[in-house]
Order: C-alpha cells, then sequence, then structure tokens
C-alpha cells in the first residue's frame, strides 16, 4: 500500500473493537489517531471499554476536532432477519481463501442484533453519519464506518493473502495460535503506521510485539488499532487502496484492498449484485 495521499488536519480517527455484545467480562477495546491544526499526529493507546465507556471516550476526546471518523469492527446496518448479508458473502469469498472466517450478521442473533442489542444503542447515542463516501473527503463532521480488520490484513501484508495464510494471532484459540503470526501482524501494523507517518503507533506495536504470551485483552487492543489504521487508510490513503464493499441498504463494509485482494472481492461483488466503490 503507498502512503499518505490527503494529509489530515484537525481530525481524529477512533478504532473500536466492539464486543459485540457488550458482555461485562469481555469488554472491547478502543484507541484514536488524532492530527491537530497543523497536521501533527498523535496515537491514543487501546484501551478496554465496554459501549458506555467507548461513547465517552469518543465524546471526550473528539471535542475540538472538525472531523471525526469512527471505525467500527462491528456490522452497524442489518436489515436481514436471518441468514448473512450480501457483504458478508463477499467478505467470506477472500476471508474463507485464506483460512479465516466471518460471522454472518442478522437480526436473528439475540444480543448482538436483536432489537434490544446494546450495538443500536450506541449507534443511537453517537450520533454520527453512516456515509462512508462522505467522511472519505468531508472536511467537517461526525462520522462511522463499518470495518473488519481479518479483511484489511491481507491487504496490509501480502503473506496473508496466500491460500490458508490468514495469521492465527488470537490468544483466546490455544491449539490454532501461533506466536509467530502474532508477531506477523505487529510487523504489518507497524509498517502500515510508519506508512502515514504514526511513529507512537508503530512504537506501541513494537512493545506488543515483544510479549511472549500475549493474551485475548491484547488481541482486542490490536484489533482496534488495525481498526484505526483502516479509517486512516479511507482517508488519508490514495483512492484506489481502499473500497467500500456492499451499500447503506443492505450493509457494507469498507476495507484496504491490494493487487492480491481486490480480483477475488471484485469478482464476489458482482455475484452478489454489489459494487465497489
Amino acid at each position: 500500500m503507498a502512503s499518505v495521499d490527503q494529509p489530515q488536519r484537525s481530525t481524529i480517527i477512533f478504532g473500536f473493537d466492539s464486543a459485540w455484545t457488550d458482555s461485562p467480562g469481555t469488554p472491547g477495546a478502543i484507541c484514536a489517531i488524532s492530527f491537530d491544526a497543523w497536521g501533527k499526529a498523535r496515537f491514543d493507546e487501546p484501551r478496554l471499554v465496554s459501549f458506555t465507556g467507548a461513547l465517552a471516550y469518543i465524546c471526550t476526546l473528539r471535542a475540538g476536532f472538525d472531523v471525526s471518523l469512527v471505525a467500527l469492527d462491528q456490522p452497524t446496518i442489518v436489515p436481514n432477519a436471518a441468514g448473512s448479508r450480501p457483504v458478508d458473502k463477499v467478505a467470506a469469498s477472500l476471508v474463507s481463501f485464506i483460512g479465516g472466517g466471518v460471522q454472518p450478521a442478522s437480526r436473528s442473533k439475540i444480543g448482538m442484533f436483536s432489537d434490544d442489542a446494546p450495538i443500536w444503542h450506541f449507534l443511537s447515542a453517537l450520533d454520527a453519519i453512516e456515509d462512508a463516501v462522505l467522511a472519505r473527503t468531508a472536511s467537517a463532521g461526525h462520522f462511522l464506518i463499518e470495518v473488519f480488520p481479518a479483511l484489511a490484513l491481507p491487504a496490509f501484508e501480502n503473506d496473508f493473502a496466500r491460500r490458508l495464510g490468514a495469521p492465527k494471532y488470537n490468544p483466546q484459540n490455544r491449539r490454532k495460535f501461533r506466536l509467530e503470526d502474532w508477531r506477523a501482524v505487529i510487523r504489518a501494523v507497524q509498517v502500515t503506521a510508519d506508512r502515514f507517518g504514526i511513529g507512537d503507533l508503530a512504537n506501541w506495536a513494537g512493545g506488543m510485539g515483544a510479549l511472549d504470551k500475549p493474551r485475548k485483552a491484547d488481541q482486542d487492543r490490536l484489533d482496534a488499532a488495525i481498526c484505526a489504521l483502516i479509517g486512516l487508510a479511507w482517508r488519508a490513503g490514495p483512492d484506489a487502496d481502499s473500497v467500500m464493499l456492499g451499500n447503506l441498504r443492505s450493509g457494507y463494509i469498507v476495507t484496504p484492498v491490494s493487487a492480491a485482494t481486490r480480483p477475488r472481492l471484485e469478482q464476489a461483488s458482482r455475484r452478489q449484485g454489489l459494487s465497489l466503490s
């Protein structure tokens, strides 16, 4: 991927890896990349939060910035009563190929997307504009986009885009977890952060890479940082390097793409009657 194409000023980008069900014992994680009025970058390290904590964090930190963008790792538009969204099938075309999985989103998922699920209360209170195209170029406003770290990683690192090349970096899955994969994801985050001039994020990731026994909470924090980088790539990177899969009616995902990942996503989008924008 290329480096900065659109310099950012008075902009803050939040990466929020939510816990979906908001269980007290399994919080999500949130962080922020911000640029002051002169374009100087700052990284606020990921912290574990509930939906309520994430909302308070966002409301506090975005004050004083012209643009705020929340890059959220959870489906935000889920109109289908059962099954999965068309965009989930598009994402699965790549994620399954590399050896990962996509959890289908539908209103039948009690506690995740049912009428009383925490995500809907959070989105209502967040009161952000959900328009990815506008969020990409706006000079003012408060925006939200849906993102998916597992879909972004093979664009950040070509080795992950190979068949069964998905990194196994979830420490909770002890049978499949590989420390070398954890460190490979860390390197991908460092390289991407350096390309965008976010030295604090690259340094933080280096510390995470030194962990011999990372925990699930560490992965949540790492995924929050990846979410923020996806949002930054959408705002600051070349237009050709990021796309919106799907639409605002049936569901969408904003993701980086590469020469290795774009063709498969384009083919799957055509099969679902969707476009890349």
